[in-house]
């Protein structure tokens, strides 16, 4: 399967961001839970598989959420690169498209202007809806055919909709559908043509 450039969209936390990653660096450094590891993370909502109390957990999603750059959220392994090399295929006008459930874009966007060339930012396109269930109406709007996202229930809902999403291997979404997944930036950047 090869997929042309402008028929893909891409999640940001947990596809191009390392958030979970992030969020167990500050649970121990902030709050002093240290033993959990990524394979802990078993379901999308923390809350439900790691033993940290609420008012934590959202303290720190509010943190990464305010200021992803301040706090050293940093790319998933192969991120920049592939994503550099895509958005390099592209136009102003058939940008990347990087589509997040988070409410506020300005963090995500100081976030992409630090760790992404200067000729590459013209050519992503970030929208924040605020919501993970309001995906599907940005996809459609923007004509793409396949989206990246690390979460199940999203990509199962929008299989259901005639999008074929990829399934970003993570430890939550294991045993979770029977989608098409990829496992790292290295096994995408083979599936895009150009």
């Amino acid at each position: 399967m090869k997929i042309a450039v402008h028929e893909i969209g891409f999640d940001f936390d947990g596809v191009i961001a390392d958030t979970a990653g992030a969020f167990l660096r500050l649970a121990c450094q902030e709050y002093e839970y240290c033993s959990f590891t990524l394979e802990d993370v078993t379901r999308f909502e923390v809350s439900e598989c790691l033993n940290i109390p609420d008012q934590y957990i959202n303290a720190i999603f509010h943190t990464l959420n305010q200021d992803c750059l301040g706090i050293g959220l940093e790319p998933m392994p192969g991120a920049v690169e592939v994503l550099s090399r895509i958005a390099r295929l592209t136009s102003k006008q058939c940008p990347v498209r990087v589509i997040t459930a988070r409410r506020l874009s300005e963090p995500v966007a100081v976030w992409l202007a630090h760790h992404f060339p200067a000729d590459v930012l013209p050519m992503i396109h970030l929208t924040a809806m605020g919501e993970h269930g309001d995906k599907l109406r940005h996809i459609k709007e923007y004509g793409l055919k396949f989206f990246v996202d690390d979460r199940a229930e999203t990509c199962l809902g929008l299989a259901e909709a005639g999008i074929s999403p990829l399934v970003f291997k993570q430890p939550w979404n294991r045993h979770r559908h029977q989608l098409p997944m990829v496992a790292d930036w290295r096994q995408i950047g083979r599936l895009i043509r150009g």
